[in-house]
């Protein structure tokens, strides 16, 4: 897989490359919004790797080469790196993209089963969001919010939903059936108001339970987005 690692971090590029290299990707490197713009159209990666804050602005100039990139080429995944949970920008990737796409705090991103598990799940169509992030959506919970409505294990297998897993990994994760999922799933959406339902867990599913999960929590209120 071509791999394209933008970072104005020389150490970290370095670190990044050397493990997606031993586990076989064809690697390629940046060290600015723009430089990662040209090495992309160049290259064509199946994914990017990008820190959000970068040169020239140190704003958010890595997450807007990376979605201008996807306009580019609608099949580039692209992953975002972070040294700090910041959910604005994580909602942005969602909403804008909605699949192929992930959010990574850099710690976890330095594990190299966390790394390869990201890059993989996004290459197949996939939406990954740090569980960090997960949690802070989940977490933010007002005296109306209708997740007090949810059981124990409802808020469970919904955290586990916003983290891109589908009916069988949840029920690996929490150790119980995939039918005692989707019964979970069925009441927590029913308890939302939402229209989704449960079903075979594809990729597009996955996506689409994320997408309703984050976008929920936005619309309610419950985070600042700007």
């Amino acid at each position: 897989m071509r791999v394209t690692i933008a970072d104005d971090s020389g150490l970290y590029r370095e670190l990044l490359a050397r493990t997606l290299t031993q586990a076989g990707h064809e690697v390629s490197t940046a060290a600015t919004a723009t430089q990662l713009l040209t090495v992309a159209d160049s290259t064509t990666p199946d994914i990017v790797l990008t820190d959000i804050r970068m040169p020239p602005t140190h704003t958010d100039d890595g997450l807007r080469a990376g979605l201008r990139l996807r306009e580019r080429h609608p099949g580039i995944g692209v992953v975002l790196l972070s040294n700090h949970g910041e959910v604005a920008y994580a909602l942005q990737l969602v909403n804008v993209l909605r699949e192929r796409a992930g959010y990574l705090l850099k710690e976890r991103a330095t594990g190299t089963r966390e790394l390869l598990d990201t890059i993989d799940r996004v290459a197949a169509g996939g939406l990954v969001i740090d569980p960090s992030i997960v949690a802070v959506l989940i977490g933010k919970r007002r005296p109306d919010n209708p997740l007090h409505l949810l059981t124990e294990r409802e808020l469970e297998t919904l955290k586990l939903m916003a983290e891109g897993l589908g009916n069988n990994a949840i029920a690996r994760q929490l150790g119980v059936t995939t039918s005692t999922v989707e019964k979970h799933a069925t009441a927590l959406f029913r308890k939302l108001g939402l229209s989704a339902e449960p079903g075979s867990g594809s990729v597009s599913e996955e996506n689409a339970r994320v997408c309703a999960v984050l976008a929920y929590l936005r619309h309610s209120g419950q985070l600042r987005t700007d």
